[in-house]
């Protein structure tokens, strides 16, 4: 009896693990298209925008990145809505295709020299395909694996939701760093090498349709359709007000912690530590494979001892040690000691980013969870996220750097007290009232 129960249990198993393996690796390949643009702005930044200003040139770029999280809750909102009526297979397929073809539409847009202004038009109108992409891919990866996850392993599971992420831009980085010291010059990568990641992403997308529309689609979905269970979009403000400011409110210090951390402190160590960009690069990626790696096991601890205790580590390290370990790198010529502040910036944020998508999935019922986790996310990261390049730079600017250490520790402040409010979503979850955590 035992040996047969262990055999059924086996079989719905194996399509479940193929399924999250399939649903991730496509999360992979988005997050690596989405995170090349700022990855390789330091080398493209020039062909787009004319000037000798590096931190000009710099500021334009980021400001077309956040030109990409402005449409993001469009695409949250749209993607989200057929992810719960047609289903998260159908809305991660489509968001997948939208972000191939934003990366081909950059791969081959001519520079300013050879068409003028309309190069950076074409480049904001193919940030914006790839911005409302992930606008969708975004809550509804996250919906579908924490729906996929099986009961008492969520948090450990749901973890490679960011390992997702951090291995996309990890991919990314890569890349750069195979055209920076194998296949290219300098000069090759300045004048055409940094196309190479955006051709290589579009081929990515295609490879991650096919992906995903081979797996499963998710058995709390199946019970909603088949229960007919449909909630209108717009009650998602009126029936789930509490759960959308907590959503928000533990979002805010995270979105700009993670974009400080994984993705500024590459420029930051560039234009005011004064490494090269090679150095720079090979610090953040040796920091980031060890950050990549702290998600699973950030998820697991909130197995053992609940979500709100991991999240609070990053609501007190965050406002307290923001600043110090800023001021630290900014003054340091050394890749060691720059490694070590680099790495504990990403420690500390492995206690948000570990877990916040699967407390924001266990706060929202089937039939409008990728609605509920994907929109206050997008847009926050739209506000927020999107503009803490730009804000960092801008400051930079204007002589007023260390402004920009004080706000990212003041929006870490916002969100330890989200964490002190939130109810521990471990041992009473949506999942669990709808019986959605059978193996």
């Amino acid at each position: 009896m035992n040996v047969a129960v262990t055999e059924v249990t086996g079989q719905r198993q194996a399509p479940r693990l193929r399924s999250i393996i399939g649903g991730a690796a496509g999360n992979v390949i988005e997050w690596f298209d989405f995170l090349a643009y700022s990855i390789f702005a330091i080398y493209f930044s020039k062909a787009f925008f004319p000037g000798s200003d590096m931190t000009v040139q710099l500021l334009n770029a980021a400001a077309i990145a956040a030109v990409g999280y402005v449409v993001r809750p469009l695409g949250s909102l749209l993607i989200g809505m057929l992810a719960d009526r047609l289903g998260r297979r159908f809305a991660l397929s489509l968001a997948v295709a939208m972000m191939s073809l934003g990366s081909f539409i950059i791969a081959v847009t001519p520079t300013y020299a050879t068409i003028g202004i309309w190069a950076p038009i074409i480049l904001i109108l193919a940030r914006l395909l790839q911005g409302f992409s992930m606008g969708g891919e975004a809550g509804t990866s996250a919906t579908y694996l924490s729906e996929m996850a099986p009961v008492g392993h969520r948090g450990f599971f749901v973890g490679f939701v960011q390992v997702t992420v951090v291995l996309g831009q990890l991919v990314a980085l890569g890349v750069l760093l195979l055209l920076q010291f194998v296949f290219l010059t300098p000069e090759q990568l300045d004048a055409w090498g940094w196309r190479i990641p955006f051709v290589v992403g579009g081929l990515l997308s295609i490879f991650a349709i096919y992906l995903r529309i081979g797996i499963d689609e998710t058995d709390a979905f199946k019970r909603t359709a088949a229960k007919k269970r449909r909630v209108p979009a717009f009650a998602l403000m009126v029936q789930y007000r509490r759960q959308i400011l907590l959503s928000v409110g533990m979002s805010v210090g995270g979105t700009v912690a993670f974009y400080t951390f994984t993705v500024y402190l590459q420029k930051y160590m560039i234009n005011t530590s004064g490494f090269s960009r090679e150095t720079a690069t090979l610090i953040t990626t040796i920091a980031l494979v060890l950050y990549m790696f702290l998600q699973p096991l950030f998820g697991l601890l909130s197995d053992r001892i609940g979500r709100r205790p991991v999240m609070m580590i990053f609501g007190l390290g965050g406002t307290l040690l923001t600043v110090p370990i800023m001021l630290a790198l900014g003054s340091t010529h050394d890749p060691l000691t720059a490694f070590a502040l680099n790495f504990t910036g990403l420690l500390i944020l492995s206690g948000f980013s570990s877990i916040h998508w699967l407390v924001k999935s266990e706060l929202f019922p089937a039939e409008i969870r990728a609605l509920g986790v994907g929109l206050p996310f997008a847009i926050i990261s739209s506000i927020m996220g999107g503009t803490t390049e730009f804000l960092a730079l801008r400051l930079k600017e204007a002589g007023h750097e260390t402004w920009f250490f004080y706000y990212v520790s003041g929006c870490a402040a916002i969100s330890l007290i989200s964490y002190i409010l939130m109810p521990e979503t471990r041992i009473a979850s949506t999942f669990d009232e709808a019986g959605a955590s059978e193996p």
